[in-house]
């Protein structure tokens, strides 16, 4: 009987590591570019060309302090960079943003638990691209997360239209969601409306 335990136990983490493994590859094979000719990164005042639409992606992610945890050596929480990496249309970038450390109050003006509260590290992305109008898939990841953390978008951008497209993480919630435990999921909005 113990014997069968065990091997049911292996099986299963087995399996589970082979899906994390499929997975990170996916992401790493998103972080290579297929074309070069999707979309270029544009400094704040520079004008976006005829037939080209301007696009501001954003995302903010807070992670606990390097050390925080005694075992996790291996992970990018806390270190004084972090990786984001954005792939349209089979075009990829990945951004290494340097980090803030920030100490945010633990409960909000209403008396809620504040996900974001504490001592962490801030890592916020602000880019403004320019690509041509028309339909794209959109493929944002964070690299440095422990479990692959991910979202594929489609979307249709016009001309003479300025996009914003954010990116918000969603935190683990054992007794409630905190930053310490890392990101579950993102959330996408665009132009301030949720997508996804």
């Amino acid at each position: 009987m113990k014997k069968m335990a065990t091997w049911i136990l292996l099986v299963v983490l087995g399996l589970a590591l082979a899906g994390c493994g499929a997975t990170a590859r996916g992401i790493r094979a998103k972080s290579f570019s297929e074309r070069s000719d999707v979309f270029s990164e544009i400094e704040e005042d520079e004008r976006v060309l005829h037939g080209f639409v301007e696009l501001v992606i954003r995302a903010s992610v807070k992670s606990h302090l390097e050390g925080f945890y005694l075992l996790e050596q291996q992970t990018l929480h806390g270190k004084p960079e972090y990786p984001f990496l954005l792939n349209i249309d089979g075009q990829a970038v990945t951004w290494e943003v340097a980090g803030q450390v920030e100490d945010s109050p633990n409960y909000d003006e209403k008396g809620r638990k504040n996900p974001e509260g504490g001592q962490g590290m801030r890592y916020v992305l602000i880019k403004k691209l320019q690509l041509k109008s028309g339909l794209h898939e959109i493929f944002f990841a964070l690299p440095g997360e422990n479990k692959t953390v991910e979202t594929t978008i489609t979307l249709t951008l016009n001309e003479k239209e300025l996009s914003i497209l954010e990116f918000k993480p969603i935190y683990y919630r054992y007794g409630g969601p905190t930053f310490e435990r890392g990101v579950s999921r993102l959330e996408v909005f665009l132009d301030g409306k949720p997508i996804q």
